[in-house]
């Protein structure tokens, strides 16, 4: 299996759990283990992130689960703040990052960066980060990313508000890095 890859095969999920093809078909047909069947076909698919959340959930061994860095995109049209918290990120957490400052690149680059996960500034003039959000659930190529929304100070109902809106996580201090990743590690379910 490729690292980098963020949807799997039953096939590949079978060798990191060492168990047979069968056996994880079994746990994808009785709603053990979530994923998609390929349209016209019996094939099924496994995103990395439901797997992660499955063996953790069964207290399974992760030491097989392909190891990559984490991919970030940054989207904020204040380049300042943005460079400030692509650079923490890369020096704190070592995850890969790159940063875009409009809706519409936002799409290009997801597509070809392929992230884990999408920061978007709610703040940021220019962007629509609900349309964002909306966009990424939508697309069938987008749908294993990861969105987390974050400005400063978000009461708690504010951050509620995000979340059903169907944002996958919220940040209310953006400066605070370590809270930005524990975020973004809780929201892609890396095991610790």
């Amino acid at each position: 299996m490729a690292k980098g890859k963020n949807v799997l095969t039953t096939g590949d999920v079978a060798k990191i759990c060492n168990v047979a093809p069968r056996t994880v078909s079994k746990w994808f047909d009785n709603g053990q283990l979530k994923g998609y069947r390929i349209p016209g076909s019996k094939d099924r698919r496994i995103p990395l992130s439901e797997l992660t959340r499955f063996m953790k959930a069964n207290n399974m061994p992760a030491m097989n689960l392909p190891v990559g860095k984490i991919r970030v995109l940054i989207v904020d049209s204040n380049s300042n703040s943005a460079s400030t918290l692509a650079e923490n990120l890369r020096t704190k957490a070592d995850y890969e990052v790159q940063i875009t400052d409009n809706n519409f690149q936002t799409g290009i680059i997801a597509q070809k960066f392929a992230p884990h996960v999408l920061l978007v500034s709610l703040l940021a003039e220019g962007i629509d980060a609900a349309d964002i959000c909306k966009n990424i659930h939508n697309n069938e190529d987008l749908q294993t990313i990861k969105v987390i929304a974050y400005a400063k100070q978000l009461s708690n109902s504010e951050s509620a508000a995000l979340l059903q809106k169907g944002f996958d996580g919220c940040v209310s201090d953006p400066a605070d890095v370590t809270k930005v990743v524990k975020e973004i590690e809780g929201t892609t379910a890396i095991i610790y």
